[in-house]
């Protein structure tokens, strides 16, 4: 599973719409999170919806554009139309954050990692289970090891801003991509030495 990781936009918004699609096209991100509070991906996805299918692109006026689109509409119509309607679902891919106060809690590889906007809103229940802590108020990137746990933000646009962590076979990295998103710094996010001795002592 390959996570995306969406720094603020920061009114950047012509750089936040080339990240999420680099993100979805050439990094193969399976889900992309914005770590913004702005609604900035919100608006960016509705556009992107209306573009193919439309005003009124939600799930609740599917119905009412199948009727309209496909009453009259010979094969090639109801093809074209169910084809823009499965890229609208793919859209979902693309998640924001609730509000500037909430967190989001995702198992990664078995590990905890808690996704929030600005890190002085970590409390002790969010600590103490996480292994990730992923937040967006960061004008700087960070992937950085405190102890046992891995502090990670993207930074924000327009100089920074992307970051997807990857789980391949049970292992998770980091990486961070420039404006040209290109890798320009990939870190495997495992436990201190320290407690991989004791791990191994245990028995």
């Amino acid at each position: 599973m390959r996570l995306g990781l969406l720094g603020p936009a920061m009114d950047q918004a012509g750089a936040l719409a080339a990240a999420a699609r680099a993100l979805r096209e050439r990094l193969g991100a399976e889900r992309v999170v914005y770590l913004g509070t702005d609604g900035a991906l919100d608006a960016l996805v509705r556009t992107w919806a209306e573009e193919l299918v439309g005003a009124n692109a939600d799930d609740a006026n599917l119905m009412a554009r199948a009727t309209a689109a496909c009453l009259g509409a010979d094969a090639d119509g109801i093809e074209a139309f169910l084809l823009h309607e499965r890229q609208r679902a793919e859209l979902r891919m693309f998640e924001s954050l609730a509000g500037a106060s909430t967190r989001s809690v995702e198992l990664i590889a078995g590990k905890v990692a808690v996704m929030l906007y600005d890190k002085a809103d970590l409390v002790e229940d969010d600590i103490l289970p996480a292994t990730i802590l992923v937040f967006g108020r960061s004008r700087a990137p960070l992937i950085k090891q405190v102890g046992r746990r891995w502090f990670i933000a993207p930074g924000s646009f327009p100089e920074h801003g992307v970051l997807t962590i990857e789980d391949t076979d049970g292992e998770l990295r980091a990486r961070r991509y420039d404006t040209q998103f290109q890798v320009i710094e990939d870190v495997l996010l495992e436990a201190p030495q320290s407690l991989k001795m004791r791990a191994l002592g245990a028995g």
